[in-house]
């Protein structure tokens, strides 16, 4: 069985690590003076690398390499050519210990991790302890977790990962040295991807892998975990149209062609649109959503031009071009319609008819 596209081009050094400059900047600075810290708490969206961050912080931790060569130490990074790295990079190393705070939340698994943190490593410096999704722990599971946090052995390292900081007490975040994981850009997850089709050999046209990246919403796992998809069907090419029905949403350009409609006050063709769209099966709600989204870029590029810096980030040129264009058609009438289609949305999302709410909304404003 080959190896999954995201575990396959997992990064293998800090410098790896896309889109979180500032936070590599830092732990390789620490690692560089061997100022690692004893607890750390990585909060972010998922898919954003900080499982990974946190294995390349066990591996720098116990990098024979940098044990044995001081001016090697000077560059932070591991050496993924020792045996630890190697086995920590494989998951075979028994002092690092990852560990689902979903399915061990209670206070008597965090007391068995206890127990384990007072066992001296077998083979390495330290014994790191990552906990991933920490914020389904139980109250009572956090408050026996609390004082090994305060007081740990000098060979343990705890990397705890949430998704959800809002859950995390005070107590124990107060602790640990906190750094937050923003989503990748559009741009970021592309490059990405272009790097891994190059390397495969995948035939795909960038609309397709444009629809893959935008869809993944800043996380570099799913767009991975959907090319891996993709691939898997075999196609001598990928185009936008597969992806359009794996992920059941639509592609910019189709997006853009009913905005044009809307703009010019096409309502058949409008319509047409739509009734197509829903022929297909594709997720009405999710298409509403993003034609939203697509509408309320217009607007802000129509009302504040200086605002493109910003959507460069999160478009690519071509994108950004046609959105320009139509914010030059958008007027402040335009902002009804907005306001149409997000009540739309909301009655969209539990209505056994999604296409009658959003229909009407359209016919409303281009009737008026």
């Amino acid at each position: 069985m080959g190896l999954a596209i995201y575990r396959k081009y997992r990064p293998i050094t800090f410098s790896d690590v896309l889109g979180q400059e500032i936070i590599i900047k830092i732990l390789k600075e620490a690692a560089r003076q061997n100022k690692l810290a004893h607890a750390y708490l990585f909060t972010g969206p998922r898919g954003t690398g900080k499982t990974t961050t946190a294995r390349l912080i066990a591996k720098v931790a116990n990098c024979e390499k940098r044990q044995s060569d001081k001016e090697f130490q000077k560059k932070g990074e591991p050496c993924n050519k020792c045996q630890t790295c190697r086995d920590i990079d494989a998951g075979l190393d028994l002092d690092v210990i990852e560990i689902d705070g979903a399915s061990n939340r209670g206070i008597d698994e965090v007391r068995n991790l206890k127990e384990n943190v007072r066992v001296p490593p077998s083979s390495n410096l330290y014994k790191v302890f990552i906990i991933d999704e920490v914020h389904m722990l139980t109250r009572d599971a956090f408050n026996a977790l609390l004082k090994t946090l305060e007081e740990p052995p000098k060979h343990v390292i705890f990397i705890l990962a949430t998704t959800e900081m809002e859950k995390i007490p005070s107590t124990i975040s107060s602790r640990t040295q906190q750094f937050h994981f923003k989503k990748a850009s559009l741009q970021e997850v592309i490059g990405k991807l272009k790097n891994i089709v190059k390397k495969e050999n995948i035939k795909i046209s960038n609309e397709a892998l444009e629809l893959i990246a935008s869809s993944a919403e800043g996380s570099f796992r799913d767009a991975e975990s959907l090319l891996d998809q993709l691939v898997a069907g075999g196609d001598k090419e990928i185009i936008v149209a597969e992806v359009e029905g794996m992920i059941g949403k639509i592609g910019f350009d189709k997006l853009s062609e009913l905005v044009e409609h809307l703009l010019e006050n096409r309502l058949d063709k409008s319509l047409e649109m739509l009734s197509e769209i829903e022929e297909n099966g594709y997720n009405l709600a999710r298409f509403n959503k993003d034609l939203i989204g697509y509408l309320r870029k217009t607007a802000v590029l129509s009302f504040t031009p200086t605002m493109e810096k910003v959507f460069k980030k999160e478009l690519t040129e071509e994108h950004l071009s046609k959105l320009k264009k139509h914010g030059e058609k958008f007027t402040k009438k335009h902002l009804n319609l907005i306001k149409n289609l997000i009540n739309a949305y909301a009655q969209m999302r539990y209505s056994q008819f999604p296409i009658i709410p959003l229909e009407i909304a359209i016919i409303d404003f281009l009737k008026d």
